[in-house]
């Protein structure tokens, strides 16, 4: 698995307070005025380190899988535990960045951990791929709602980076009482087959290892694939199954007979590879990935890569910056400075526009244009990051987002400024940028300025979020202030009296609003 130090750097991002700056020649050096002994830093400390434990705690809970039973009656029939298998595949030593953990997590009446599905980048003989692989032992690998989510974030993913799509296929198909919500439509089931033909079209390898049930529309999966393995006695394919098949024509036959290995390999062609148990299969797997004269469409950005270097401050001192209370101010730089190589930032309009700071960085090596929240969004800051994401498509820089924001100005100096048309300037910057962008939410993340900072409807390639963090329409208290106004008026117009115990009573209620963490599927 990635060392956390790198998971820090990479992907997840907090805030923080001010900063200074000392001039090099390539940039600037974040100078950084934390007090690691002040009363304000132990409390964030503290909070944040219960925050990530909850959250080490739910992850750890999800990626348990099925109950014990069901696993033992998986290991019974002499197929490896969905982990396993990735484990045997991947190169020894090698990390995997599993993706969107908690996908399902207490999102229906059923326990269904990780939704079913199990999803990541992993290296396998050299080469970086996608693994999606069905957990059978949670409700039979059938999918729900959220495992058709997450498999195609996974495939979105995948194409997006010119990844290979290794599917461990061991699944029952789809959850037939949601029905409703799995099939019919566009972003349904149907989906992964397409997405399958369109990757494999653009020449990113598609290989599927039926380890288990394929049934079904599932049944296309292997079909379509570049290459595929089956394991004998426990892989099956089939359109319809035995107890189909017998009510729809009366032939009763078994399911190895009917789709199982010998059939799809011998006589029907189906599948490309015979495989003895699930680690021969996963041995096949590593021949066709070594075997590889390819990577996907190789058109794409080439970037300069430095040798690493570390920043200059710990970056386990972020537990300590940033706490639980989002109304606290910050400065965003003394986040830049302990993710950052050596903390070095070349500011871009640092005087202009000053609650947005731009700059460009590098991290592990890699030049990345960085825009960051200090506050609200007015016009200058607005003008500032869309000329900044412009400069950055322009040199073929990719753009990391740290969002905190609670959205753009508001107000009739705001308005008279034309904050609607120079917010729509940057969100239209942030739509049509041609780099790829990962977003990572460190705070809030409210209103308009989620589409301003490039939240999940703009196209990130990766979304993070801090356990502290929020995506909401807007902040709880304003929230909790703008329906007791509707309730006011609404009485006033009725000509009823407005008594303000029940005004601040309906506020108190609603500020629960302020304690809700709207879970899209962060990855």
């Amino acid at each position: 698995m990635l060392n956390s130090t790198k998971i820090l750097r990479r992907y997840v991002i907090f805030h923080s307070c001010r900063c200074h700056f000392s001039d090099i020649s390539n940039g600037s050096v974040l100078k950084s005025n934390i007090d690691v002994t002040s009363k304000e830093y132990q409390e964030n400390q503290t909070a944040m380190e219960m925050l990530v434990y909850n959250l080490k705690k739910a992850v750890s809970n999800s990626v348990f899988g099925g109950d014990l039973k069901d696993k033992l009656r998986h290991t019974s029939k002499g197929k490896l535990l969905v982990r396993d298998r990735i484990d045997y595949l991947l190169d020894s030593g090698s990390p995997f960045l599993e993706l969107s953990q908690l996908a399902g997590n207490n999102l229906y009446k059923e326990n269904v951990p990780c939704g079913g599905i199990v999803t990541g980048i992993g290296r396998i003989s050299g080469k970086e791929c996608m693994i999606i692989a069905n957990d059978a032992t949670v409700k039979g690998g059938s999918y729900f709602p959220i495992t058709i989510k997450k498999h195609l974030r996974a495939q979105e993913i995948a194409s997006e980076n010119n990844l290979p799509c290794v599917y461990l296929v061991d699944s029952g198909g789809g959850n037939l009482k949601k029905q409703a919500e799995i099939f019919p439509d566009k972003e349904h089931f149907g989906r992964i087959f397409f997405n399958e033909a369109i990757m494999s079209s653009k020449n990113i390898t598609q290989i599927a290892v039926v380890m288990g049930s394929c049934t079904a529309g599932a049944a296309y999966l292997p079909a379509m694939a570049d290459e595929s393995i089956i394991v004998k006695k426990t892989g099956t394919i089939f359109l319809a199954g035995p107890p189909l098949v017998k009510a729809a024509t009366g032939e009763v036959v078994s399911a190895e007979d009917l789709g199982g290995a010998n059939l799809h390999c011998s006589i029907s062609g189906v599948a490309d590879h015979f495989a003895n148990d699930d680690h021969h299969a996963l041995h096949i797997t590593k021949v066709i990935i070594a075997n590889l004269n390819n990577n996907g469409n190789k058109q794409g950005i080439q970037i300069k890569i430095d040798e690493p270097k570390p920043p200059l401050y710990p970056s386990n001192e972020l537990y300590g910056i940033v706490g639980d209370n989002l109304k606290k101010s910050y400065d965003v730089r003394e986040v830049i400075a302990r993710i950052v190589d050596e903390s070095v930032f070349s500011e871009f309009k640092k005087n202009y526009g000053e609650t947005l700071v731009t700059g460009f960085a590098k991290i592990c090596g890699y030049p990345i244009g960085i825009i960051g929240n200090n506050g609200v969004l007015f016009s200058e800051s607005a003008l500032k990051g869309t000329h900044f994401i412009e400069l950055c498509c322009q040199r073929n820089i990719p753009l990391l987002f740290l969002q905190n924001i609670t959205g753009f100005m508001v107000g009739k100096d705001a308005e008279a400024g034309g904050i609607a048309k120079n917010g729509a300037k940057m969100v239209t910057a942030v739509s049509c940028a041609s780099v790829p962008k990962i977003t990572v939410v460190i705070g809030g993340s409210y209103g308009a300025g989620n589409y301003g900072m490039c939240g999940r409807a703009y196209g990130p390639r990766f979304m993070y979020m801090w356990p502290n963090s929020r995506i909401s329409i807007m902040g709880g208290e304003q929230a909790a202030g703008v329906l007791a106004q509707i309730q006011s008026a609404k009485k006033i117009r009725e000509g009823k009296e407005v008594k303000l115990n029940q005004t601040l009573l309906l506020f108190n209620t609603t500020r629960q609003f302020s304690n809700m963490l709207l879970l899209f599927l962060v990855d």
